[in-house]
């Protein structure tokens, strides 16, 4: 009986259900293979991911800074290259810290601001996470450029010039690269236009190609918003690769429509018994809302026109059926844009009613 009492009291941890197996703890990624980057002047930009997940700040597992290294190298160097040697050689250039990170930005970024002098040399760069314990993870995928070192400086003195149709855009053309030396390195300039309320990490020019003029002309900006442009040099690069400059300065526009449209031009009418047929020409510009029609009978009279409909008319012809036979109407019509601006009034037409 002792025997069985002590087998059963041995056994009694194995007896009954199981509990489920609990979950792995989920950790956030420990590096990256998608480190990037690009040369913008004398500073090599460079991006990657940002952990989809992360540990809450009191965890000894939350990432708390990304550590950036770079080896320079020269360019005819092996390409091929093992962790533990890049650490062997790596300098440690900065980190991202914390408060970037915890931003919640998909992509991070580091700036790494170069001499660009002496002989050329290949860089290599790679970033490791580090946990609050102190912890690094192992190295990102290497990211190697050959920056060009005679890279054009920006434009200065960027202006702006508004109108009805474009803004016109002008700066002065850089003198020298950034090392100083001369002749500048342009191939052109790209010119960026950022929407105020929907600023963009990194904008798209708005030319294709770059332009060799000192001016360009923005036809498609839209009245209302508000805008910042700025324009950067493009300078030849390494493997005959483009590298734009730092922006320049940047000039605002608020465009606001304030130009009227054109008078039309009013054709002649015809009058037949019990109305008047009238006609004129739609205007060109775009933003045509439509027309307001005017008519008297007496043009010298000093009381004002009668205003033939109360709202904007869409169309380009209107027939008069309110009128009397034996009197002369004279009409004129006026255009209106989607701003509210009214053009100046037309030529006068009139007509006897038979």
């Amino acid at each position: 009986m002792l025997l069985l009492g002590l087998c059963a009291l041995s056994l009694a941890p194995t007896c009954g259900k199981r509990k489920p197996p609990l979950p792995p703890v989920e950790r956030v990624p420990q590096r990256t293979e998608e480190l990037a980057g690009i040369q913008r002047g004398n500073q090599v930009i460079l991006m990657w991911p940002a952990p989809l997940r992360n540990a809450g700040s009191g965890s000894v597992q939350s990432i708390r800074r990304v550590d950036v290294y770079r080896v320079a190298e020269k360019p005819n160097a092996p390409l091929a290259l093992t962790e533990d040697q890049f650490a062997a050689k790596a300098l440690l250039v900065g980190s991202v810290p914390y408060d970037e990170i915890r931003k919640g930005s998909p992509t991070l970024t580091y700036v790494d601001t170069l001499e660009l002098a002496g002989q050329p040399a290949r860089l290599r760069y790679a970033v490791r996470f580090v946990n609050a314990a102190g912890q690094r993870a192992a190295f990102s995928n290497f990211f190697l450029m050959e920056p060009a070192t005679k890279v054009a400086n920006p434009p200065s003195n960027v202006t702006k010039q508004e109108s009805e149709t474009a803004i016109t855009l002008s700066w002065e053309a850089p003198r020298t690269n950034v090392d100083q030396s001369t002749p500048v390195n342009l191939l052109g300039y790209y010119i960026f236009r950022v929407d105020s309320a929907k600023p963009e990490a990194e904008p798209k020019p708005l030319n294709k190609e770059p332009v060799t003029a000192t001016h360009y002309d923005d036809k498609t900006f839209k009245f209302g918003e508000k805008y910042n442009y700025f324009v950067r040099s493009v300078s030849l690069g390494t493997e005959a690769k483009p590298v734009e400059s730092l922006d320049s300065n940047s000039t605002q526009a608020a465009p606001i429509d304030t130009y009227p449209p054109a008078p039309p031009d009013f054709s002649n009418p015809n009058a037949v018994p019990g109305r008047i047929a009238l006609f004129w020409s739609a205007n060109s510009e775009p933003d045509i809302a439509g027309y307001l029609l005017y008519r008297s009978t007496d043009p010298n009279s000093p009381k004002p026109w009668t205003q033939l409909i109360s709202e904007v008319y869409t169309k380009t012809t209107f027939q008069d059926t309110n009128v009397e036979t034996g009197k002369t109407y004279y009409y004129y019509v006026i255009a209106v844009d989607t701003a509210g601006n009214k053009s100046n009034p037309s030529n006068v037409v009139s007509d006897t009613v038979p």
